[in-house]
């Protein structure tokens, strides 16, 4: 009797793949998506090699069978398949695996930031020698460490992400390494003695690393760059630049496309456009600055105003998917460090073509505006025009001339008082709107650093806003917003300027942190913008009000550029994107690109940009924005620990500005510039850290140190390389602290 024979999966009905048309439409010879992939994986049950996975799909040719190799190696590097020992394929999720980018940490362990947004996971030191900050990574979960977090052991090296790093060249003992600069990348970098190229101890070089580090050996590199003596002026900057890898070349292909940009507008590229040259727009900005997107225009009307901002039209200048578009995308914003700038684009239309520079004619892409007497904006339209700004103005000459009647300025600027005059009415109006919508108004201190001789600090000022500053912020505001509702009416994909909701577990430490002081904040666990801006309003001249308002500023999760619309919760709007600065910000170029593919005309189906296309920026412009803050910001550090090697052994009184579990650090008054007092430094007691109450207390003591205390405190060390001062009570106790009350027992 002949046995039947056996079926395989490959002797079965071809199955219909659901998304067929799609990859039809992708591909001239497509092959089985994605999602049909990971379905027959799944019903598998077991691990599946190619060979068996292209009988299931009924793959046979040497094209497909290629294609579907291909699609499979994107899948293991997308995190939706994993790949064993034995060359089988299965589902990520069916080994416990999570893939994401790894954080590192200066004290040498790590953590693991999921893809699916799941809580982050505890990388001990140990598998973090085979790893670098910002590598991605796949990991399997091993258990719960003590606190009980997710730990993580590291499977595979998805992508390497750190191939050149910046640090500090050391010769000891016949062995050259390089500390990296960057204290999260914690592995030294072995260099041989071919690849030292000249550098000497103690310089500051770049290291290109041709070696990965591994479980057993340290990451080995070859030295491209000397910068120099690590004291040298300027170092701090070349060093933030090359440690966050900010791009500040331009490519060749972006020379050649914008070789034939001179000063001047072409005469035809005016053609078409509204002529506003005759209108007294002008330009209000920092005594500094040197890049010039927005103009204003405002006259009174009887119902309210007319306000024109006037934006440099970018998007005339930078096409999309050029040379240009392509380096400005990458570096998603202009750089702004103490006295120099890596700007978004070439100086050529940054300072050049694209700043409204007075007296001299422009392109620019104009939302008019009519705002009501109660600051609302009723009607709003959006048109290209060509105008020529009538004056480069600064804050402090407007706020003099609108707020203390400065009769000299009043005199010279003559002609345009009547404007800026209403300009400041407007501003009133739409103040008193911004209060009765509830946007929340922080108390924050900016700062500025006057350089001295060979680019030392000679000092640090505050910055003071005046009338003009916020005059001119809420013009930029109702742009914003009125940018959105066109946008949103005409259902155009658009990156959208998304501020959400504090989360739940941090409002309820605020909530407890705040009944300490008698106070609480309206809404429960989901209050409102409006709540906040009661609250700080209510706190306002109290002596704690510092205090306060840090700790809800705090409790805030950061602005972010997303597709998907949820509103900015600080500003209570509940549209906002960014189009009021698309010389220093991609955003703001997509959202100019966007109306005028409306201006034109054009269906939103018609549009370049996608949704995931929107993703896929915003992704990347929120990267370079919190990039560029790390970068500078670490330059600043730089400087300030430079300027402080001055004032070892020195006395300031200082406020405590953040409280930790190994001690607090305190802002110096009057120079702005913090320092840590080491937990170990607090007296011979034991303190422990109180998170939500944000305060150190001692055991023995009751000693009591709280975020917003005052102290005097001494500059014991600085060290330069680790950006780190180090500070010591001069009383042991605060000037205003606490001791906590016992109990009667």
């Amino acid at each position: 009797m002949k046995r039947k024979r056996k079926q395989g999966h490959a002797g079965k009905r071809r199955r219909q793949d659901p998304h067929a048309r799609r990859e039809a439409s992708r591909y001239e010879k497509p092959i089985a998506s994605r999602e049909m992939i990971l379905e027959v994986i799944a019903e598998a049950g077991s691990p599946v090699n190619r060979e068996a996975l292209a009988g299931m799909l009924d793959i046979r040719d040497d094209t497909a069978t290629e294609a579907l190799r291909r699609r499979l190696q994107a899948m293991v590097r997308d995190g939706q398949l994993v790949r064993n020992r034995r060359g089988c394929y299965a589902l990520a999720d069916q080994f416990d695996l999570v893939q994401g980018r790894v954080i590192g940490h200066p004290d040498g362990f790590g953590f693991l930031v999921p893809d699916d947004g799941s809580d982050d996971v505890y990388l001990s030191a140990r598998q973090m020698r085979s790893v670098y900050h910002e590598d991605r990574v796949q990991a399997r979960i091993a258990g719960k460490d003590r606190r009980g977090r997710r730990e993580g052991e590291v499977v595979e090296v998805l992508q390497r992400n750190t191939h050149r790093v910046v640090g500090r060249f050391y010769r000891e003992s016949g062995i050259n390494f390089v500390v990296p600069d960057n204290k999260r990348l914690v592995h030294d970098i072995s260099v041989p003695d071919t690849e030292v190229h000249g550098a000497a101890h103690g310089q500051i070089v770049t290291v290109e690393i041709v070696e990965q580090p591994g479980k057993r050996h340290r990451p080995v590199g070859r030295i491209v760059e000397v910068l120099g003596e690590h004291m040298a002026p300027g170092m701090e900057i070349d060093i933030a630049i090359r440690s966050h890898d900010l791009p500040q070349e331009w490519p060749a292909d972006v020379d050649e496309e914008i070789r034939h940009y001179t000063g001047e507008v072409p005469e035809e590229a005016k053609a078409g456009r509204t002529d506003l040259r005759d209108v007294a727009l002008v330009t209000i900005d920092g005594e500094d600055a040197r890049d010039f997107d927005d103009a204003v225009f405002c006259e009174r009307r009887s119902s309210g105003w007319r306000l024109l901002v006037a934006i440099a039209d970018v998007s005339h200048y930078v096409l999309p998917d050029t040379a240009l578009d392509r380096e400005a995308l990458k570096r998603g914003n202009s750089v702004y460090f103490p006295e120099r700038v890596i700007p978004m684009l070439p100086e050529v239309l940054s300072n050049g073509l694209c700043s409204l520079n007075p007296e001299v004619d422009r392109l620019c892409m104009v939302c008019e505006m009519q705002i009501s007497a109660a600051g609302n904006i009723t009607r709003s339209h959006f048109f290209d025009a060509v105008m020529r700004s009538h004056a480069r103005l600064t804050y402090s000459q407007v706020a003099a001339m609108v707020v203390e009647n400065d009769p000299e300025l009043r005199k010279t600027f003559h002609a345009l008082v009547p404007h800026l005059d209403e300009l400041h009415s407007l501003y009133r109006a739409l103040r008193k709107a911004r209060e009765t919508r509830g946007a929340i108004d922080f108390e924050t201190t900016e700062t500025r650093i006057i350089f001295g001789t060979d680019r030392k600090i000679d000092r640090i000022v505050p910055l003071v806003r005046n009338d003009a500053h916020m005059m001119i912020e809420e013009c930029m505001i109702a742009a914003n917003v009125a940018s959105a509702r066109f946008l949103i009416r005409q259902k155009m994909p658009t990156l959208f300027r998304v501020h959400g909701r504090p989360d739940s577990e941090k409002v309820e430490d605020l909530q407890e942190f705040l009944r300490e002081l008698g106070l609480s904040i309206g809404g429960g666990l989901r209050p409102e913008g409006g709540d906040y801006a009661r609250l700080l309003s209510s706190v306002r001249g109290r002596p704690d009000e510092h205090l306060i308002n840090t700790v809800l500023l705090r409790s805030m999760p950061r602005a972010q550029y997303h597709p998907e619309n949820i509103g900015h919760f600080g500003l209570a709007h509940e549209k906002y994107v960014h189009f009021t600065s698309p010389i220093r910000r991609y955003p703001d170029l997509l959202v100019h690109r966007a109306i005028r593919h409306i201006l034109r005309e054009q269906k939103a189906a018609t549009f370049e940009y996608s949704h995931a296309d929107m993703q896929a920026c915003g992704e990347q412009c929120s990267i370079t924005e919190r990039r560029a803050d790390d970068a500078t910001r670490d330059a600043v550090d730089w400087l300030k620990c430079e300027y402080m090697l001055e004032h070892i052994g020195g006395t300031f009184r200082g406020v405590i500005s953040s409280v930790t579990s190994f001690g607090i650090f305190v802002e110096l008054k009057d120079i702005y510039i913090e320092g840590l007092v080491h937990v170990t430094s607090l007296g011979n007691d034991y303190y422990h850290y109180d998170p939500t109450r944000h305060r150190l207390m001692g055991e023995r003591t009751n000693r009591i140190y709280r975020l917003g205390d005052t102290v005097v405190v001494k500059v014991v060390q600085v060290n330069l390389d680790d950006r780190k001062i180090d500070l010591e009570l001069e009383e042991k106790g605060s000037v205003n602290s606490r001791r906590r009350k016992r109990k009667p027992r």
